[in-house]
């Protein structure tokens, strides 16, 4: 599982180091593509077969289905870490989420993000002044017919 966030600097060159608390779960192969709200997913390999293949059971006849998985699939890229520990990121997926210098590395339960630092902390306050009612809308029990807010 990954846990915790890390501001980590990118070079000209666009290679990242990985934290290295979470390198060792990433392994030597994974997949970085578009996340959503314009920030990266990077994906352990086993993890992405996973994801491929609940996408290979949705319906090809839906367009929407078709259109996502392009966008999604077509945007993603096999890295493997050098000696240093970094990715390399293209130039690509930089542009999608304005990654320039300074990024943030977040674990996010299956999988880490990566965040242009100033998209990241709009995010954090943004999350910060809605943290409680979010986590009520979340885990708050759901009222049955008839239960009236018991």
């Amino acid at each position: 599982m990954f846990l915790g966030q890390y501001v980590h600097n990118m070079d000209e060159k666009g290679r990242l180091a990985i934290p290295a608390r979470f390198r060792a779960e990433l392994g030597e192969r994974m997949v970085v593509t578009r996340g959503l709200d314009k920030c990266l997913w990077v994906y352990p390999w086993e993890t992405w077969k996973v994801i491929s293949d609940r996408f290979a059971g949705l319906p090809f006849t839906r367009a929407r289905n078709r259109n996502f998985q392009r966008y999604f699939f077509a945007g993603a890229m096999e890295c493997a870490p050098d000696a240093q520990g970094r990715i390399l990121i293209s130039p690509a997926l930089r542009a999608y989420a304005g990654l320039e210098r300074e990024v943030v590395v977040a674990g996010v339960s299956d999988h880490v993000e990566v965040w242009a630092r100033a998209s990241w902390e709009a995010l954090e306050e943004q999350v910060n002044g809605e943290y409680e009612e979010i986590a009520e809308s979340l885990f708050a029990p759901e009222e049955g017919p008839g239960e009236g807010g018991r």
